[in-house]
């Protein structure tokens, strides 16, 4: 198989499954609530949850590169489905806020592994006209399964009286993902002169350009990580909501990010993404400064509707950038590019103290200066 192989729904159906997968991450937002609730954290200790994840998105993604060239992307796939696997299994086994934090870690470890290897993956099964609407394509499915998220917790905790069942149902669905993967896509042989390395992944920090992309990649992801766990917080305190409610606020979140990525497929296909981003980033910009001062449920629930739909493309428009800027570099700007997921790492520390100093409105003040950053960036963007 190639980028010349016949396009097939067989072949594509697995891979996109993986990217539902792929989604299973972010159920740390909502989780990071209910273990602080379950063990009356604080903010700094809590948001520890979201750095452990997130922290190995910088520390693994070369390194998954460079193994990716040896075992083949299909092998580097479902390696990474076994070790999700095995980090929704733990806390079911055994919960306490140290195994929450290890099998977190796993799950970051595992997705690192699966964001690196399975985009290019597509390019395995699709001609080259169509990879980058398949893998717009891609994000849409992880969104659909990142709203899910929080709904199947909140569902858990009412009906069963136990959120952690989730992880259960997140550990059947990855093996038949695996399983899927294994019998309908046959083993790649590796091409050795396009492995990535430390060396020429980390030289490519001297462009300017992509240094700039790479930093705009680690704020978004930060906006994304930062917003799924301090929803729920926000709505609770000044909505007055309990957390099986307040939940939802993810899920609508991530609703509004699965309707922007698929309306976004067809924008962006008419409209330069440098202006698209641009006005988005202004729009995300007005409604989160108003979410600030507003205490009214149904405004809140529009601004974040808002903010999320604002944002849901900017990850994909700044890596379409990336690759466009320096083609030949591919394998190596992907690996950069992903260990910029590390951004929910950054944030989040930042987000924690100021919450726990000044309340949760000024933990949110991250967050703004990310949207700045990435507006300011939209004006060093070519065509």
């Amino acid at each position: 198989m190639g980028k010349n192989s016949e396009y097939s729904w067989l072949r594509l159906l697995p891979i996109l499954f993986g990217f539902f997968v792929m989604g299973f991450v972010d159920v740390v937002g909502i989780a990071t609530n209910y273990v602080k609730k379950d063990f009356m954290l604080s903010d700094t200790l809590a948001n520890l949850i979201p750095m452990m994840v997130f922290l190995w998105f910088a520390v693994c993604s070369i390194p998954t590169g460079i193994m990716m060239s040896r075992i083949g992307r299909r092998n580097t796939v479902l390696l990474s489905m076994a070790m999700t696997a095995v980090a929704m299994i733990m806390p079911l086994l055994s919960y306490s806020f140290t195994c929450a934090l290890m099998a977190f870690a796993l799950l970051g470890i595992g997705n690192t592994i699966l964001q690196v290897s399975l985009n290019p993956m597509v390019a395995q099964v699709v001609a080259g006209d169509r990879v980058a609407s398949v893998l717009t394509l891609g994000q849409f499915v992880k969104a659909i399964s990142s709203f899910l998220g929080p709904v199947i917790a909140g569902v858990a905790a009412s009906f069963f009286g136990n959120w952690k069942l989730i992880f259960a149902a997140y550990a059947v669905v990855t093996v038949l993902a695996g399983l899927w993967l294994l019998l309908s896509i046959e083993r790649d042989t590796p091409e050795k002169e396009q492995t990535a390395s430390f060396r020429s992944a980390v030289s490519l920090f001297t462009d300017k350009i992509i240094l700039l992309l790479f930093i705009g990649i680690l704020a978004i992801v930060g906006i994304d990580v930062g917003l799924n766990t301090s929803i729920p917080k926000l709505l609770m305190e000044k909505a007055g909501l309990p957390l099986s409610e307040a939940g939802l606020g993810t899920s609508l979140y991530f609703v509004a990010k699965t309707v922007g990525t698929f309306v976004g497929t067809f924008i962006l296909a008419r409209i330069a993404g440098k202006r698209f981003m641009r006005v988005s980033m202004v729009v995300a910009i007005v409604a989160f400064v108003a979410m600030l001062f507003v205490h009214e449920l149904w405004l809140l629930s529009v601004l974040i509707v808002v903010i999320s739909f604002a944002c849901a493309n900017v990850f994909s428009i700044i890596f379409s950038y990336a690759l466009q800027h320096r083609p030949a570099k591919a394998n190596e700007i992907s690996a950069l590019m992903i260990m910029g997921v590390s951004g929910g790492a950054v944030v989040m520390p930042f987000m924690g103290v100021l919450s726990d100093s000044f309340g949760q409105v000024a933990g949110l003040i991250p967050l703004l200066v990310c949207m700045v950053y990435l507006l300011w960036t939209t004006g060093k963007l070519g065509k």
